[in-house]
């Protein structure tokens, strides 16, 4: 039977499916963003608490914090289809999410520039370091030469 078909699953079943720890699964529970059933010790879930863990993963990816996915998934649980309040705030944070990533592409820039400059000076320095030795060298050998004669 494929993961999809299935109504319940195991905490081992879905830290094995979407490669995660079980104690990730747990604490994704403790922050109330899954909510499983018992049956004695025994957490079930349900394919709604499937589709948010994989949610839950797919925002950490994009860089949402648990926060954000929270009140994304209270947003959501205010209607039964989510709502345009939910869509603006989607929006909102996506907006934000996109403009951070150009600040570190910016910054990213600015530190490979500072870099190429910082290398461009050394291989200077080097280089006139490597052409003083060499014109030191025959000197050297000059005046070795006078002195053994």
């Amino acid at each position: 039977i494929a993961m999809v078909e299935k109504k319940t699953f195991s905490i081992s079943e879905l830290s094995q499916e979407f490669d995660v720890t079980t104690r990730s699964i747990r604490f994704y529970e403790d922050q109330g963003l899954l909510k499983p059933r018992r049956r004695g010790q025994t957490r079930i879930f349900s394919t709604k608490d499937r589709v948010r863990l994989k949610l839950i993963l797919r925002g950490k990816r994009m860089g949402f914090t648990l926060a954000e996915t929270r009140e994304l998934f209270d947003l959501w649980d205010e209607t039964l289809t989510g709502n345009e309040k939910q869509l603006l705030k989607m929006l909102e944070i996506l907006d934000g999410r996109k403009a951070m990533l150009e600040q570190q592409k910016n910054d990213i820039a600015q530190a490979e520039m500072e870099i190429d400059t910082a290398e461009a000076r050394c291989r200077e320095a080097l280089a006139e370091l490597q052409k003083k030795k060499k014109q030191q060298a025959p000197a050297n050998d000059e005046a070795r030469q006078t002195a053994e004669n």
